[in-house]
């Protein structure tokens, strides 16, 4: 314990760099209180602790990471000077601690300026967009974010200190702000819990219910009948009758008397969720205190959710242990999350369904090492064994498997999404993904808020958080409406004689290709290829493209020539099998008998480009045509132009892989151009424009890099007038920098 904060577990703080921060903190904010009543010290030392659990527990980058996050408020709030933490603490935890001082200013500015406008305090969507540009601008090194987003996240926790309207107006701010600037960095799960706080000061009732009516969906007597009680590793969670949910005609009965900080206590921290051993200890400690009745029932329905989600992590991850099916040797990690409150509650929304028809409110995924690339074959393979195993412990959902590794997202987002009931009978969804797939999802162009904030067309682009497509949803909606038949084959309506698909059974991936439909599209006749395995092309989609178009439609005239035309039809090398549509959306393989059997073929989804070149190339072969003259574009190489914030992208590219602690930064960001006397960090003007602050309006403005104090001036319909750079006068030659506050004299 250090002055009443815990800091198990973060071995960082006891660095000698560390507790010299501690002390300097604890002298400059002496006699100093937070309105919750606590010293405050401890917000600084619980920033560091946030910083603790997002940074490596050693080295240099990470210790000054914690010791600037500990001095973050000292420059502002008491008589200490930059150049008395530069003599104490060197010149990078002074930078960082300047730029961080720098971006509340710029915060508060803008804050004051919004209170006092006709707006009253409402952060409008363009200004929003521009105050995050700005900000991402202002910003050299991503551990300054990391440092602010620490500081507003502990503000978060204990906002229940301040009065209603002005934790309101922070929650939205924050909601908007910095939960998108996490997103930015990939700190997903530290944007989860921001995201759920924000929520529970602006929507505290819908909050409530949403809480409990996960509770109910998820506790074992909403199924069962049974007393209930939930087990974690020989840890017993008990919840007596009286905190289970009261429905009445589908309307909760609303506990009046729950305050905002109970509110905030019920969302669990981020660095809870991703530690197991910390998750153990938070639940033991939730079911201590249910005997004796201390915590409030919107936080044992909070214990509650992360039980049953621990429940399912260990179901799957001892079905995998005792498994012989997944390929041997290869390295799986699993992980769990659970949806935030707030994504829920914007799909329910944005979808139009109920609670319980959103299936990923709590989510696995399984990663499959593959040696850095060099055995993405056998990972790729591995991928569709743990999918079997996963459907073998768990009944799927019908309509909810989306195979995204052989039918990539637009974005070239690669990965398994099942949906399935889950232990208790409750949806529950897997990703399974191999580790490239997965560093390409969450650092590739396949990043989250590519799409949220750009309009980006491509709107499946993925992470764990948002792993439906709307097709996916309108699909199993119409079959829970009794349209199944209608849906399933209006889906696969284009196919026809000649397409290809992959035959998966198990581990096993064949190429195949379609020799007839029949009855409206219920059945198909599929000639497989046992001598083509599809693993490799799978892994990679790039290449899947001219040789292997040939491939198939090699297969597809073999069987024309030899008049093959019934099932099992063929010879050593090749078979005809016959599939039928199922309730769950895929066609499943029939044996003799007619009964139908796990085997399934999954079918190519062809692009525009792709359909064209691939019967071009069917065409080519059956004329016995080369088909070298074939060109091939593969859909991927478009997403780069796609963006229209492509500086933006670039820039969060750069501080993402910067937020990886590399030593070798200049071989990792590509930058091979850059000479010895010019600065590895120069990143202004990155975004090929400028974002300032320009008064007497208090207006956001974005110029173009280069732009001087006369373009501001000029923007604003005031050019000849004085004009001063953060309080300074300059010369209208001025150029100007991210987050400038220019003051045009009227």
């Amino acid at each position: 314990m250090l002055d009443g904060v815990d800091v198990t577990g973060y071995p960082i703080f006891d660095d000698a760099k560390v507790q010299k921060a501690i002390a300097f903190a604890r002298k400059a904010h002496r006699g100093q209180m937070r309105k919750t009543g606590d010293p405050y010290l401890t917000h600084c030392i619980h920033t560091g602790r946030i910083l603790a659990a997002l940074v490596p527990s050693s080295g240099k980058r990470a210790v000054d990471t914690v010791v600037a996050g500990i001095l973050h408020d000292v420059v502002d709030d008491t008589c200490q000077s930059l150049r008395d933490i530069e003599a104490e603490f060197g010149d990078d935890v002074v930078k960082l601690v300047a730029s961080v001082s720098r971006l509340s200013y710029i915060n508060q500015l803008l804050r004051r300026n919004r209170r006092v406008s006709v707006n009253q305090g409402v952060l409008g969507q363009e200004e929003a967009s521009n105050l995050r540009v700005m900000l991402l601008g202002m910003v050299d090194d991503p551990r300054v974010v990391l440092i602010k987003l620490a500081d507003r996240l502990h503000n978060m926790r204990t906002i229940y200190a301040l009065p209603l309207q002005k934790a309101q107006a922070v929650a939205e701010e924050t909601l908007i702000i910095w939960c998108s600037l996490a997103s930015r960095l990939g700190l997903w799960a530290l944007k989860a819990e921001l995201e759920d706080l924000c929520f529970a000061v602006l929507q505290p009732q819908i909050f409530q219910k949403m809480r409990a009516d996960l509770a109910s969906m998820w506790s074992p007597t909403s199924r069962t009948g049974n007393p209930r009680r939930l087990s974690i590793k020989g840890n017993l969670i008990h919840l007596d009758e009286n905190s289970s949910t009261a429905f009445c005609n589908g309307s909760l009965t609303f506990n009046e008397d729950v305050n905002r900080k109970d509110l905030l206590e019920a969302v669990v921290p981020f660095d809870i969720l991703l530690d197991r051993r910390k998750r153990a200890n938070y639940l033991s400690s939730i079911g201590n205190n249910l005997e004796t009745c201390k915590k409030p029932k919107v936080v044992q329905e909070a214990g509650l959710a992360l039980a049953t989600m621990v429940i399912c992590e260990e179901a799957l991850e001892r079905e995998m242990i005792i498994s012989s099916s997944y390929v041997p040797g290869m390295e799986i990690t699993l992980s769990s999350r659970l949806k935030s409150l707030y994504s829920l509650y914007s799909k329910m929304k944005r979808k139009d369904v109920s609670i319980d028809k959103v299936y990923d409110a709590r989510a696995l995924r399984v990663v499959v090492g593959d040696k850095n690339g060099t055995l993405h074959g056998p990972a790729v393979r591995c991928c569709y064994s743990l999918l079997d195993i996963v459907h073998r412990l768990w009944t799927p959902i019908d309509g909810e498997f989306d195979d995204y590794i052989i039918n990539p997202k637009p974005s070239g987002y690669q990965s398994l999404h099942t949906a399935v009931q889950g232990p208790d009978n409750s949806p529950l969804e897997v990703q399974i993904r191999t580790q490239r797939m997965h560093e390409c999802a969450e650092h590739g162009l396949a990043a989250h808020w590519l799409y949220k904030e750009t309009g980006n067309p491509f709107l499946s682009i993925d992470s764990m958080d948002e792993p439906e497509t709307e097709a996916s949803s309108y699909f199993s909606k119409n079959l829970e409406e009794g349209n199944s038949s209608d849906i399933l084959s209006s889906k696969y309506k284009s196919l026809k004689a000649g397409h290809p698909v992959l035959r998966v059974e198990g581990s096993h991936l064949l190429a195949a290709v379609i020799i007839s439909v029949e009855n409206d599209e219920r059945e198909l006749l599929v000639a497989v290829s046992f001598g083509l395995a599809a693993s490799e092309a799978v892994a990679d989609r790039r290449s899947f493209q001219i040789k292997r178009w040939e491939a198939y439609a090699r297969l597809y005239k073999k069987v024309s020539d030899e008049w093959w035309f019934e099932p099992g039809h063929g010879d050593w090398f090749t078979c005809l099998e016959k599939y039928t549509l199922c309730r769950d959306g895929m066609y499943h393989k029939q044996d003799q008998f007619g009964r139908l059997l796990p085997t399934f073929i999954q079918v190519i989804n062809f692009t525009e480009q792709e359909k064209s070149e691939y019967w071009a190339v069917v065409s080519a072969v059956f004329e016995g045509r080369q088909v070298d003259w074939i060109t091939s574009r593969s859909k991927f190489d478009l997403v780069a132009s796609t963006s229209v914030e492509a500086g933006i992208d670039n820039k969060v590219n750069l501080l993402r892989t910067m937020l990886s602690w590399e030593e070798q930064l200049r071989s990792e960001v590509n930058f091979k151009q850059t000479k010895h006397d010019v600065k590895l960090y120069d990143l202004h003007g990155s975004l090929g424009e400028v974002v300032i602050i320009c008064w007497p309006h208090g207006e956001i403005l974005r110029l173009k890099a280069g732009s001087t104090a006369t373009d501001a001036a000029q923007r604003v319909g005031l050019e000849g007038k004085l004009v001063l750079i953060n309080g300074q006068l300059v010369l209208p030659n001025t150029k100007l920098k991210d987050g400038d506050v220019v003051e045009v004299r009227i």
